[in-house]
């Protein structure tokens, strides 16, 4: 009989030397990328970072003549079924200056509208991260109907706080 040996064979474990030179590779690009962005060698004219509009000769525009009517904060109770308590909301109304004293005066109406709404917005849709989205398209256009059509252009939100 002829004697036949059996080796067992060890798997060879596999260098990571491979990984680790793609890693710092890896590393010193975006370095690099992120250098040559932030310095201005990239993506600029001037080669000093970002252009001065005053030097690039383009037309900044002038601002629009707007004016901006802060409303009362509205402190909203959301029942005993959800799990906050209340809502702080509080915004501002960018309008035309023309119209700005219009808008003031009616104000109160304004506030009415907004509170009658966001009391009638379920209180599982106000805990819903994007509701912020909807709920100012929704406002705003219920205060466009109050106040007139061309007065309002914007509601912005400067708090919206669930406690």
């Amino acid at each position: 009989m002829a004697n036949t040996e059996v080796i067992d064979e060890v798997p060879r474990k596999r260098s990571k030397l491979p990984m680790i030179i793609g890693l710092v590779l890896a590393l010193a690009g975006g370095a690099g990328g992120f250098f040559a962005v932030r310095s201005g060698l990239l993506f600029s004219t001037d080669g000093h970072g970002v252009e001065p509009a005053s030097e690039t000769g383009k037309n900044v525009g002038i601002l629009p003549d707007i004016a901006f009517v802060p409303i009362d904060p509205l402190i909203i109770n959301l029942g005993p079924t959800a799990r906050n308590q209340t809502l702080r909301f509080r915004a501002e109304l960018e309008v035309v200056k023309a119209h700005e004293q219009e808008v003031v005066a009616i104000l109160p109406r304004v506030i009415d509208v907004l509170n009658g709404y966001l009391r009638a917005v379920e209180a599982t849709e106000l805990e819903d991260p994007s509701i912020l989205i909807r709920l100012r398209a929704q406002m705003l256009r219920r205060v466009q109907i109050v106040t007139g059509e061309g007065r309002v252009r914007d509601l912005l939100v400067m708090e919206f706080i669930l406690n």
